[in-house]
C-alpha cells in the first residue's frame, strides 16, 4: 500500500519535521521489486529510508520514500573458525549486535549501540573503537532500482573506505541493499586498546573480558558521551575525522602540541571533535540547535530546529575549523 503525505519526523533521529509525498514500506525483496516495477510510480523521485540515523532532511521529499523494513537473521554457513550471519537490511543494527552476542558470534561487539539499520552499515562502512564493518564483512545483496534485479557484492566490490563505500559514490542511488552477510568469529579476538574500553572494563571489575562485557563497556562509554536520539534529536557523529598528510599534522603539532593524531596508513587521522572544541563550539547553543556539551562532534536538535538551521550551523563550524587549522571537515551525514 502506498501512503500519501507522510510526516518523516518519526523516521529520522534528528526529529526533523519533513513531509514525504508518498511512502511505501517493503518487508520482502518481492515487495520491493513490485514497487520498483509499478508503472504509476516510475516518474516519482525515489528516496531510500532505513533507520534515518545518518540523515539531515533540509526539505520535504516530493516523491516516493521507500522504507526498507526487510527483516530476519540467520546462520547461512559455518566453518571450524567462523559463523556466516545473514541479516535483513531493515534490522536495527544494535539488535543484530545483541543477537550475535547472545549466540556467541564474535567480532561486532565494539560496534554496539551504533544507531541505524543493517542496510546502512556497509554504505557507511560504520566503525567504532578500532573496528570497522569491512573487518567482518563477507557479502551483501542489493536490488538494482532500474531493473529490480538482485545482485551480490563482495568486499572488494563495495570499495570500502573511511565511512565510504561504492554505494556513496559511483553507485549512489542505483541500488537498495536487501541483506548483509557477516563473517564472525567462533573464538573472540578482543580489541580493547582503543578509546576507554580497557579503563571501563577495569571500572566494571572485569579482568577476563567476554564479547558481552566488551559490548557493555562500549555501551557505557557511548551513553556517557552521546545523547539518546529519543531524548535529544541527533545523528551521532555529524562530521568525519579528517585524514591529512602526516607532514601537515606535524606542522599543526608544532603550533598546537596537544592536537591528537592517529596513524592512518601513510597519513594521519585527526579528531574532528577536538578541532571543533578548540574553536569554541562545544556546548554552544545557536537558535534551536548546537554542538553537544559532552561531544562537540554531535550536532543536536533542541526541539524545533529545521534541517536548514542545522546545515547552516555545520557550515559555520566547518568554516571556523578551516580558518583556525587549515583543515576541511567533511559531513558524515547524508544531506537531502
Amino acid at each position: 500500500m502506498i501512503e500519501q503525505n507522510v510526516s518523516l519526523k518519526p523516521y529520522n533521529t534528528f526529529g526533523l519535521n519533513a513531509q514525504a509525498k508518498l511512502m511505501a514500506r517493503v518487508n520482502s525483496v518481492a515487495a520491493l521489486q513490485e514497487v520498483l516495477a509499478d508503472v504509476k510510480l516510475k516518474k516519482e523521485e525515489r528516496f531510500i529510508l532505513g533507520g534515518g540515523s545518518n540523515l539531515l532532511l533540509t526539505k520535504d521529499i516530493d516523491g516516493l520514500v521507500i522504507k526498507n523494513e526487510l527483516a530476519g537473521i540467520e546462520v547461512v554457513n559455518e566453518t571450524p573458525e567462523h559463523f556466516f550471519i545473514k541479516s535483513g537490511a531493515g534490522v536495527v543494527w544494535h539488535e543484530l549486535v545483541l543477537h550475535c552476542i547472545a549466540n556467541g558470534y564474535a567480532g561486532i561487539e565494539n560496534l554496539s549501540l551504533i544507531p541505524g539499520n543493517v542496510g546502512a552499515a556497509p554504505m557507511q562502512n560504520i566503525g567504532a573503537y578500532g573496528v570497522e564493518l569491512k573487518d567482518v564483512f563477507h557479502s551483501l545483496e542489493a536490488v538494482e532500482m532500474a531493473t529490480g534485479n538482485v545482485e551480490s557484492f563482495s568486499a572488494s566490490d563495495c570499495e570500502f573506505g573511511y565511512r565510504e563505500s561504492v554505494f556513496k559514490r559511483k553507485l549512489k542511488g542505483q541500488f537498495i541493499i536487501s541483506s548483509v552477510t557477516l563473517k564472525l568469529n567462533k573464538k573472540p579476538n578482543f580489541n580493547t586498546s582503543y578509546g576507554a574500553i580497557e579503563e571501563e572494563l577495569q571500572r566494571l571489575g572485569i579482568s577476563s573480558p567476554s564479547i558481552k562485557t566488551v559490548s557493555q563497556a562500549v555501551i557505557n562509554i557511548r551513553q556517557s558521551k552521546l545523547p539518546d536520539p529519543k531524548v535529544l534529536g541527533n545523528s551521532g557523529s555529524f562530521f568525519k575525522n579528517p585524514v591529512v598528510p602526516t607532514s601537515q599534522y606535524e606542522e599543526l603539532q608544532a603550533k598546537h602540541p596537544n592536537i591528537p593524531g592517529y596513524p592512518a596508513g601513510d597519513e594521519t587521522k585527526l579528531a574532528a571533535g577536538w578541532l571543533i572544541e578548540q574553536c569554541g563550539w562545544k556546548g554552544k547553543v545557536v537558535g534551536n540547535t548546537g554542538s553537544h556539551a559532552k561531544q562537540a562532534l554531535v550536532l543536536v536538535n533542541y526541539g524545533n530546529a529545521t534541517g536548514v538551521e542545522i546545515f547552516k550551523l555545520s557550515e559555520q563550524i566547518m568554516s571556523s575549523v578551516y580558518d583556525a587549522f587549515g583543515v576541511r571537515l567533511e559531513r558524515e551525514v547524508n544531506v537531502y
